[in-house]
């Protein structure tokens, strides 16, 4: 929301579209009581006092910055210091100045040497917008809403200017970021000065051909969309590549270097490394706001807070088939890249955290096409075929994909680290971080063991046995994955069954891992053969549906394709222990793993003590089934599930605190929880429920609103796009009345 400010007197040097725009838009939202205005054309003065822009103007540029309180430079970049040298004897001892142009380091060498290296009123500013018009008559007051404006502040840049600026950009509506001096000119090398260089050149070289009639008469809109920026004013862009050479030679050669391999490729006929090209390419266009600046590698994203509010629902009802299956989906694109051969993947997850692990592998040099509707072709590159990433492999909420990565990562020949999200930095990777380091990996944490991971590249890893010291497929599958780098033999011994996906997967690409009883066991030198891996839907996913239809009297549904690994069925046997209705039907192995399609009725519960044999095999599942138990007959008792206290947020802790806002009488304990059940009669109450960032709490609490007396309000919804995207539309459609409140991601 724009901050309201008034200042009294503003001067404007330089009456263009830039200047001209900020004026107006702070003056038809009353933030200025007077605004004089300078500029060498006298034409545009005078328009822009009849405009009503300006109160005032002078020939005299003394007069027009005298006693001001904020002075606006927005000259071309080679007129700044001589501007700032015919204003320095004129301005009052707490006049702030600031600038708009696309250089920041010559304007703050210009002003350290006009006003001396320490004045602390200059801030350096530049608004990320414009138009195809320019002068004073395209001057738009909402120019900037929703524009991002860069404020470069440096080491000695006073407070209280800084926050005047702030506040005027603020006050038109402007998103305002900060970056350092040299970072801003590098960022707008690549993102503005070089396209811009590019498009002279390449209408001047068109221009220049023998053939150039029939190219423009047939130019199509790409190519008129792509040179549009050439029409801009060439003194300016003059001036703006003088003023910012150093680095936009450096971008200008890396560009040229990047563009001869991509030559080199086209003439080669190598169409796996013009795709490779095309699909980063468009990866990183569909997500330009994230990467801008490399943030997304460094830094967790930002999100605007989703809220959903779950009003008492209906009977659930319809045959639908819930997203893929997220573990599946995380291991699909992991094995198939470092396949030899092309590897075909159906009913991916397109969520964030699956996305994630594809981002992290399109990072080190994997091509990979899609997805779209659920197909990725991945062309593998071998187990020893990936490359360097440019930057930190940012996994957003993901903790599958870092722990697993961890174990490749161990067994690459170059150094990464791994980044995530807020949620994702609180997590545990000294479980993984542990047995690595057995094995001679290298791999550093922060604080407690948390992300960012830092693995570091060229360690001769050799295999271990592992007695894991809890049940964690994840653990279990970093080290087997390290071990496929690591000299001998490695084997890993679980205390409960886990999910297997990891052993089946890496059997359907060929290689050979032996299981007896609960130790699994492979050996390094083998290879791994592209396959065909058609994603069952994820149970997880489906829990939630099968939580519902049990709960809500009437409902009938029937979940399609979905996996029924025997590592992970522990939802069904919990929900059929406390007297649910669900049928398995059509039971069919697909790639490996089983599959069937899952019918479930209404049913009245029964509060039972939660078999612990139970347990690993629900893991994901117990927010959904916590919900279950609150809507039982009778009490419900989970003992051995501990695990839950560290997973994307105290899923124990949460899920007992919302229980207890709508009412349930519902008590945590060190390892599980004791809820007791209202019954058939029952209902939950209305209430807030904060589900601290966490997707599987988020998706239970609007669940619970079938049996709800009142309306339910889950805040931080937002990352339930990293498991099941679609959850709105397909839980409403089902019967759910689910209203989102809230904004997009930034």
């Amino acid at each position: 929301m724009s901050k309201r400010v008034v200042i009294p007197r503003v001067a404007v040097v330089g009456l263009g579209l830039i200047g001209c725009s900020w004026i107006k838009g702070l003056r038809v939202r009353g933030c200025v009581n007077g605004v004089r205005g300078y500029d060498r054309n006298l034409d545009s003065m005078q328009l822009a006092l009849s405009e009503g822009l300006i109160d005032h103007y002078s020939e005299n540029i003394a007069e027009v910055v005298a006693d001001a309180d904020l002075v606006i430079v927005s000259v071309p970049i080679m007129a700044m210091r001589p501007v700032l040298e015919s204003i320095r004897e004129h301005i009052g001892a707490h006049t702030v100045i600031t600038d708009v142009g696309s250089v920041k380091g010559s304007v703050a060498r210009d002003a350290a040497a006009v006003f001396g290296p320490e004045f602390d009123r200059f801030v350096l500013g530049h608004p990320i917008a414009g138009s195809e018009r320019s002068g004073v008559m395209a001057a738009d007051e909402n120019l900037y809403v929703r524009h991002k404006v860069i404020i470069t502040p440096e080491a000695h840049t006073s407070r209280a200017a800084l926050a005047l600026v702030r506040d005027a950009w603020s006050a038109v509506g402007a998103d305002i970021e900060h970056m350092s001096v040299d970072h801003h000119d590098e960022v707008l090398a690549a993102t503005s000065h070089l396209p811009h260089l590019l498009a002279y050149s390449l209408v001047d070289t068109l221009a220049n051909s023998h053939e150039n009639k029939e190219i423009f008469n047939y130019a199509a809109g790409g190519f008129r969309d792509f040179t549009r920026i050439a029409a801009s004013s060439p003194v300016m862009w003059r001036d703006i590549f003088g003023a910012n050479k150093d680095q936009i030679l450096k971008t200008l050669d890396l560009f040229s270097h990047d563009l001869a391999f991509l030559r080199a490729a086209i003439e080669q006929g190598d169409s796996t490394t013009v795709m490779g090209v095309l699909t980063r390419a468009k990866s990183a266009r569909d997500h330009f706001s994230k990467i801008l600046a490399r943030r997304a590698y460094v830094e967790p994203m930002k999100t605007a807070s989703i809220s959903y509010i779950a009003n008492p629902g209906k009977a659930l009802s319809g045959s639908f088939r819930v997203p893929g299956d997220k573990s599946i989906s995380h291991r699909s694109i992991m094995l198939g890249s470092l396949a030899n051969g092309t590897t075909e993947v159906t009913g991916f997850l397109e969520g964030e955290d699956s996305l994630a692990t594809l981002q992290a592998f399109r990072d080190m040099g994997v091509v990979i096409e899609g997805p779209h509707r659920g197909r990725v072709t991945i062309h593998g590159v071998g187990l020893h075929g990936l490359q360097a990433p440019p930057n930190a492999l940012y996994l957003g909420n993901s903790g599958t994909s870092m722990r697993l990565l961890a174990g490749l990562m161990a067994g690459q020949a170059f150094d990464v680290e791994m980044t995530g999200d807020e949620s994702l930095s609180k997590r545990p990777m000294g479980r993984v971080a542990d047995p690595l380091a057995l094995m001679g990996a290298i791999v550093d944490t922060a604080e407690a063991g948390r992300p960012p991971l830092k693995v570091k590249g060229g360690s001769a890893l050799k295999g271990i046995h592992y007695d894991l010291p809890m049940a964690s497929a994840q653990v279990k599958s970093c080290v087997l994955l390290a071990g496929l780098y690591a000299e001998g033999e490695t084997s890993v011994t679980e205390p409960a069954p886990t999910r297997d996906h990891t052993e089946r997967m890496l059997r359907g690409f060929g290689y050979d891992v032996a299981v007896e009883g609960n130790k699994v066991t492979l050996r390094s030198g083998g290879e791994l053969t592209s396959t065909e891996i058609d994603v069952p839907s994820d149970i997880s996913s489906a829990a939630f549906f099968m939580v519902g239809a049990s709960i809500m009297p009437g409902s009938d549904i029937t979940l399609e394709h979905v996996g029924i690994n025997p590592t992970r069925i522990g939802v069904i046997n919990i929900l059929r222990a406390m007297g649910g209705n669900i049928e398995v039907l059509n039971e069919r192995e697909v790639g490996g793993e089983p599959v069937a399609d899952i019918r479930v009725r209404a049913a009245q519960l029964k509060g039972i003590h939660i078999p612990e044999d139970q347990v690993p095999l629900a893991i994901d599942e117990f927010p959904a089934i916590f919900i279950a138990a609150a809507c039982a007959d009778g009490e419900t008792i989970l003992t051995g599930a501990e695990e839950l206290r560290v997973k994307e947020s105290d899923r124990i802790q949460a899920m007992v605190d919302g229980l207890v806002t709508l009412g349930v009488n519902a008590v945590g304990t060190d390892d599980g929880a004791v809820i007791q059940g209202f019954g058939a009669e029952g209902s939950f109450g209305g209430g807030e429920i904060d589900s601290q960032h966490d997707h599987r709490i988020a998706m239970s609490f609007a669940m619970a609103s079938l049996r709800g007396s009142a309306p339910i309000v889950v805040r931080d919804c937002a990352n339930v796009a990293t498991s099941f995207p679609s959850f709105v539309e397909l839980s409403t459609t089902a019967g759910l009345e689910l209203v989102v409140e809230g904004g997009d991601s930034e």
